[in-house]
């Protein structure tokens, strides 16, 4: 008798998860696709608390089948990750993790999404309890990609893959990155994806604080995070070419990995820690920092970046206080209300050579200052004229210069 493929694949890695294992598995026991379209491939990786034994019990009594795996502990998310990939059968594979649960009709929404537009990966919205989750504005897209929407700020792990796409490119978590190593996996198939899918309006996926924080990366030095930045700059590089796209996706990793190693916990910093920080970030930001990312950051968090790329840890630090001051900087309205510049410390310092376009607030920043003139297409189209009238309009004749006679007998322009 042949069995039929399962639709989706959930892969749990398990470590030290009870109490909240149980909540977990009911979750996935209470979806509506379909205990005959889900397959269970469960890794213990290496619990001492009970979490493999409640694994067992639990692939006795599921109306799905039920993989459980116990390993020695790896140290990390990726290694059960793989393993359990390596098990898949099913045309989707879910990473769920084991102290976090599925929402109600998230594979059944998800799996029709995927199956509905031909897409490769699909995004659930996310909800938290007790800790946060991603900030974007959650909205059902049927087909999108990484270029054109704001999924590259939620780059966990906890999505659809398709698991044709994972094998064609024998995509596996990193298991050399200690932190950041779903984030290279998602971008990866983000970029090698034939489109993606948002779920944006019904909650697929709840993310669980835990009292023991045990979901936080304990083990994680700030080196921990530059090596996370550095290895999903080189993804993106390697996939695209530089120019404005690649600078799009760069964003993310210097917002959301390199900056707040530059924020206010660079304060409390040893002087040894301030320069192995700014020696780390020196190749990465010669390597990737260019006018169009900082462009697309706030005003504030582009010229703590450009200080980090002039290697300025002391004006940096000046910057910092004035942020923890809380204090808000002066706007200056230029241009007949057009240009808005934010006088954050070192604004117009000529002998520090900061250029003012770091200052300059983008109309996302500028429309809360009282008095600013956003351009709009009509006031654009209109000055775009004006300049071609201009450039069209006949120049006056230029008359003959009077000329001098000089005691030589040659004539000298006056």
């Amino acid at each position: 008798m042949t069995v039929a493929q399962p639709d989706v694949s959930v892969v749990i890695g398990a470590y030290e998860a009870m109490p909240y294992l149980v909540e977990c598995l009911a979750s996935v026991e209470a979806q509506t696709i379909g205990a005959e379209r889900i397959e269970v491939i469960a890794v213990d990786d290496g619990s001492t608390d009970g979490t493999g034994d409640y694994l067992e019990r639990f692939a006795e009594r599921a109306a799905m089948p039920v993989t459980v795996i116990r390993q020695h502990n790896s140290g990390g998310p990726s290694g059960p990750r793989n393993v359990g990939l390596g098990k898949a059968a099913g045309r989707y594979v879910f990473f769920l993790d084991a102290d976090d649960r599925l929402g109600p009709e998230a594979l059944e929404r998800m799996v029709a999404a995927a199956d509905r537009n031909g897409t490769d990966v699909v995004l659930g919205r996310i909800e938290g309890i007790n800790r946060s989750a991603p900030r974007i504005a959650w909205e059902t897209l049927e087909r999108t990609d990484v270029y054109s929407s704001s999924i590259k700020f939620t780059l966990s792990a906890q999505k659809l893959f398709r698991r044709a796409l994972l094998e064609r490119h024998g995509m596996r978590f990193d298991e050399s990155l200690w932190t950041g190593e779903d984030a290279l996996f998602t971008m990866e198939a983000y970029l090698r994806a034939d489109g993606v899918s948002v779920v944006g309006d019904h909650t697929c996926y709840y993310l669980v604080g835990r009292d023991d924080g045990k979901h936080v990366t304990k083990t994680g030095s700030y080196t921990l995070r530059f090596d996370s930045a550095r290895a999903l700059m080189n993804l993106i590089a390697e996939f695209v070419p530089a120019g404005e796209r690649r600078d799009a996706l760069m964003v993310r990793p210097f917002l959301i990995t390199l900056l707040p190693q530059f924020g206010p916990k660079f304060l409390k910093d040893s002087e040894q820690v301030r320069r192995h920080k700014f020696e780390l970030a020196e190749p990465l930001m010669k390597q990737f920092w260019t006018s169009t990312v900082a462009g697309r950051l706030k005003v504030e968090e582009r010229i703590r970046l450009h200080l980090v790329a002039e290697q300025q840890p002391e004006l940096l630090a000046g910057f910092l206080e004035f942020l923890r001051a809380k204090k808000q900087p002066e706007a200056v309205l230029e241009r007949r209300g057009h240009h808005v510049y934010f006088a954050y410390p070192y604004f117009r310092e000529a002998s520090l050579g900061i250029p003012d376009s770091l200052y300059r607030a983008a109309p996302r920043e500028a429309r809360a200052v009282p008095g600013y003139r956003e351009h709009t297409a009509i006031s654009l189209l209109r000055r775009a004229v004006g300049k071609a009238r201009r450039a069209m309009s006949p120049r006056p004749t230029p008359t003959e210069t009077p000329r001098t006679p000089t005691p030589g007998g040659t004539a000298a322009a006056a």
